[in-house]
This record gives structure tokens, sequence and C-alpha cells, in this order.
């Protein structure tokens, strides 16, 4: 497994080593000790899963309460995945990354405690599956805007449309509204 630092140093690419013929092929997700060495200190409590049709844009979200590490991938088509800098001290506050995730190439990304996070389905379909370091805790869920011109965020959006939003996404808060860590 390949561990790659991205603009926010925080947040990792995962780039597994695939072994493959024409019988298909073997790639290792996760192992602990890797992890630990190179992206936290967390352990996982929780895996989701979920599929998404295209045009449908899930986030930006984080827990104020329980707050989630999430380690993401999609097994099943395409996404764009974002994770947003939601800690006031941080020098990315802010900040986000934004990497294509897909099941061709088969890349992961650590999205620490303290960030908000979304994906945007690019493919007629996509599964995503994700380990959390939290359990799931509704009362204390927080989304922020996916649109929100501080954060500009440049959602690669299929022909142009605007994308398929749930009734909390599209109440989303702005960046500056939402509640920050420290």
């Amino acid at each position: 497994m390949k561990y790659i630092k991205t603009q926010i140093p925080d947040v990792v690419i995962l780039e597994p080593q695939v072994f493959g013929d024409d019988r298909g092929f073997f790639m290792e997700t996760f192992r602990v000790d890797e992890f630990l060495a190179n992206c936290s200190k967390r352990m996982f409590v929780q895996d989701n899963h979920s599929k998404s049709s295209v045009g449908i844009l899930r986030g930006l979200h984080y827990q104020t309460e329980n707050t989630q590490g999430k380690l993401v991938r999609v097994v099943s088509g395409k996404v764009y995945d974002v994770a947003v800098d939601m800690r006031k001290s941080s020098p990315t506050f802010g900040q986000h990354v934004g990497v294509v995730l897909s099941a061709e190439n088969k890349k992961q990304l650590w999205v620490p405690e303290g960030f908000a996070h979304g994906f945007y389905v690019m493919s007629d379909s996509a599964e995503f599956v994700y380990k959390c370091t939290d359990y799931y805790a509704p009362e204390s869920e927080v989304s922020i805007r996916w649109d929100d011109p501080e954060l500009g965020i440049k959602w690669p959006l299929v022909d142009g449309e605007l994308p398929s939003l749930s009734g909390k996404d599209e109440a989303g808060l702005s960046f500056t509204a939402a509640p920050k860590f420290d």
C-alpha cells in the first residue's frame, strides 16, 4: 500500500498494490499496523455501505459529537470525494481536498476527525464503503452547503446539471455559520 499525503497532510490517499491476471485481481484494502503508522492512531468501530445514482451528492457532513474519522473507497462506479478542514487551529482551516475514487483506480481516502466530508456520483451508479472511528450520531450531524462560495469546491458535475440532494443537504449551513472544531 502506498500512503500519499495531500495538500492537507492529515488527509491521506491510500493506493493499494493490485495483483491481477486474466482470472481477476487481489489486493489488501486495510492493514491495521500500516494504517496506525501512516494515517492515524485510531481504531474503527463501524463499517457502512451506500449505493447512489449518477448526479447524487451526499454531504458535506460531519458530527460535532462522536466525531468520525472515515476511511472511504468505491467498490462500484466512480465518485468525486471531498474533505473540508473544519479545525480552526489548523493551518489548512477552510481548505479542502478533492479526489476521484473509483472501482477502477481502487484508491481510498483517509478523512480524519474534524473534517466535513461529501461525495458526488460521476458514474451511472456507485457503491461507496467506509470505515468510521465512532458511531453515527444523527442528533449531532451537521451539513454544509455543497456549493458554498467560501469553500470554492469545483465539483465535476455531469453535463453541468445541478446535483440531486437530500432535504438535509438542501438545508445545509454556510461554511461561516457551521460549527467549527478548536
